[in-house]
Formats: C-alpha cells, sequence, structure tokens
C-alpha cells in the first residue's frame, strides 16, 4: 500500500530584492492537516505562500508539493463587471468543477447576493467570495494570506467552518495570519 501525498518543505530559503527574507523554513503536511504561519509584518508570510503557490522561486531548499492549489492573495481579484455567480461560475468552470459554485456561495453565506454585480459589494462581502472562490476550486492544498482581512466576526466564523469541513475531507490548509481565525490544532510556524 502506497504511502499518502504529504506538502513536504525542505530548508526553505527568500531572498527579496537581494535581502534574505527567511531561510531553514521545513515541515510537512499531510492530509487534514493545517500550518498557521505567523509573524510581523514583512517577515516573509506572503512570500511563503507564492512560494507554495510557484508564484515566486526560492532562493534554496526542497519544496514538493504534489496537490492542486486554491490561491487566495492579498487582492480579491474579482472583476467588477461580472455578478458575483457569474465570476465565481468562470473560475470554477476552469476547474471543471462549475457545479461547486451554489455550495461555495452557501458556505460564505453568499447566495442572497449571487445575482448582484461585484463592484456593489462590500469589502467583506468580496473577501467572502474570494474564499468562495478558493472553495469551489475543489484544490486538496487551500493557501490563504491574511483571509480574514476585512471580515467580521461573523464571517471569522463562517471561515473556520469551511477550513474545518475541507481538512475533515482531506484537505490541507497553510494560512498566513497576524491572528486567531479558529483553526482547530494547527502547526505553527513562526517567521
Amino acid at each position: 500500500m502506497g504511502v499518502a501525498p504529504q506538502l513536504i518543505v525542505e530548508g526553505l530559503a527568500c531572498v527579496r530584492g537581494g535581502r534574505a527574507v527567511f531561510e531553514g523554513v521545513g515541515f510537512t503536511l499531510a492530509d487534514g492537516g493545517a500550518l498557521q504561519v505567523e509573524g510581523r509584518n514583512g517577515a516573509g508570510k506572503s512570500s511563503l505562500l507564492r512560494i507554495l503557490a510557484g508564484l515566486l522561486r526560492a532562493a534554496g531548499g526542497r519544496l514538493d508539493n504534489p496537490f492542486g492549489i486554491g490561491w487566495l492573495g492579498a487582492d480579491a481579484t474579482l472583476k467588477p463587471g461580472n455578478t458575483l455567480a457569474g465570476e465565481l461560475g468562470y473560475w470554477a468552470r476552469l476547474d471543471g468543477r462549475g457545479d461547486a459554485v451554489p455550495a461555495a456561495l452557501a458556505a460564505f453565506e453568499l447566495s442572497k447576493l449571487a445575482d448582484l454585480p461585484v463592484e456593489v459589494l462590500s469589502s467583506g462581502q468580496r473577501r467572502r467570495a474570494a474564499l468562495a472562490r478558493v472553495h469551489a476550486s475543489g484544490a486538496p492544498l487551500w493557501l490563504l494570506d491574511e483571509p480574514a482581512v476585512g471580515l467580521d466576526s461573523a464571517s471569522v466564523g463562517l471561515l473556520a467552518r469551511a477550513i474545518a469541513a475541507h481538512r475533515a475531507g482531506g484537505g490541507l490548509v497553510v494560512v498566513a495570519t497576524h491572528g486567531d481565525i479558529g483553526l482547530d490544532a494547527p502547526q505553527r510556524l513562526a517567521l
């Protein structure tokens, strides 16, 4: 019987603008695992997530990621001319998961806003919509950069429940955050 796939990071280093941001970062995540990355501004939390996503090249170390990725960066990257359902549907169809949009909208209590143009949504609603996009992707590995920014406490609760359900189904999550977002027993990495 084979070994379950894992996200393996060993001795990872990051250099930005000619300056070492971090080095020697390592961790392993398997089914249902969570890593909470913490540190001051500029410590490299976002850079680490970008390296894990393949958006930034590591300066050294080893990264073995056999998983598809659901990415939430600092920007909500939703096109303002589209309806919320249309925008999420576009991305879900690219992931081969067009039927996942209703559940993703429901997970973040956005179903009643599905037919609204993205530009009329509040910043918190846009953030929840971006999280719904990650949810709808069906990706096993969620990389979430400061996912609670702009969310009220009720919405942070929705985020915590969505992450818990994802992990219960074998999904993995790496979250860069400055505060508690309700992750249950995550590994912690301080940068």
